[in-house]
């Protein structure tokens, strides 16, 4: 809905992002320019990137880092600006599900970053993961990530400047798409487009088109077709179970919450705990790794 904006451009997932940056260290002195060929090399890399799927030139994209200003936000930032620019685009933005955990990275990467929170009925998005056929954490695993990027929102929320954090939720975007991107592009300084309302259209343009079922989805109209599937995808103990570790989210965010008459097995509901205990304990551990990354250590490439 986005890239079908006219000013607007977010590529498919790149997915090297976070492993660059967390590499810094071993690309020396960015304002030595050996050291920006070296990044440049790793972020246009083929393997464990999925920089093939923007469609651009890698050399001319080594040339921008190269060129560019001697910063590691400024490195990365330079695929997405050549992005944009392939794409005739004066802005760009980036997604993926797992950012939840990286609000503070992301923000010291790109100050003036503005977050979009997009979520979903907690249920549903159980129901989602269980059918991804690279999902292994069961329904046990899901209801712990549900709930994990819900709290880390509401973190990011608290923490961020009232400008710069929006909430959407994906019910209200399928059900009243104009009302829904109407807000969005005030919170985004842009003038509100009807090509937003087709996303179909936009993704048969994509370079290199996602093969992956669940990605065909976006060659679709929008509907809310999807919501509430849950109902027929899960278990009623398995809707118990969620409803019981996470009601209260749930419903601080709008959603109903009907507790059925099967009861949660009391072994999922402790295995949640560790889960989301678990899960927890690697985010604050990747994130203070991260601010370890950023603190100066008297060289160029040691600052954001």
């Amino acid at each position: 809905m986005l890239s079908a904006h006219s000013r607007i451009a977010i590529p498919p997932e790149t997915r090297f992002l976070r492993s660059v940056f967390r590499r810094r260290r071993s690309f020396g002195d960015l304002a030595e320019k050996g050291n920006r060929r070296r990044l440049a090399r790793a972020l246009v890399h083929p393997t464990g990137t999925k920089f093939r799927h923007l469609g651009l030139d890698p050399e001319l994209v080594k040339k921008a880092v190269v060129e560019g200003p001697p910063t590691i936000g400024s490195a990365i930032g330079a695929v997405y600006r050549a992005y944009a620019a392939d794409q005739g685009k004066a802005r760009w933005g980036d997604k993926q599900p797992t950012y939840f955990r990286n609000v503070d990275l992301l923000r010291t990467l790109f100050p003036d970053a503005r977050f979009v929170h997009l979520v979903r009925d907690g249920r549903d998005c159980v129901a989602s993961l269980k059918g991804m056929r690279w999902w292994h954490l069961g329904t046990v695993g899901a209801a712990a990530t549900w709930a994990h990027s819900v709290d880390c929102a509401r973190r990011a929320e608290r923490r961020l400047p009232a400008g710069d954090f929006l909430e959407v939720r994906y019910e209200d975007l399928v059900a009243e798409p104009r009302v829904a991107l109407e807000r969005l592009a005030v919170f985004l300084g842009e003038e509100f487009e009807d090509a937003m309302l087709a996303p179909h259209v936009q993704a048969e343009r994509l370079p290199l088109r996602q093969r992956e079922v669940w990605h065909q989805q976006t060659l679709q109209a929008v509907t809310p077709s999807r919501t509430g599937r849950y109902a027929e995808a899960l278990t009623s103990r398995e809707i118990a179970l969620v409803e019981q570790v996470a009601g209260s989210r749930l419903r601080s965010l709008g959603y109903e919450v009907g507790r059925g008459g099967d009861r949660a097995d009391p072994a999922d509901v402790a295995r949640f705990s560790r889960t989301l205990a678990s899960m927890r304990l690697r985010t604050r551990a990747l994130a203070a790794y991260d601010r370890s990354l950023t603190r100066p250590r008297g060289s160029v490439a040691d600052r954001s």
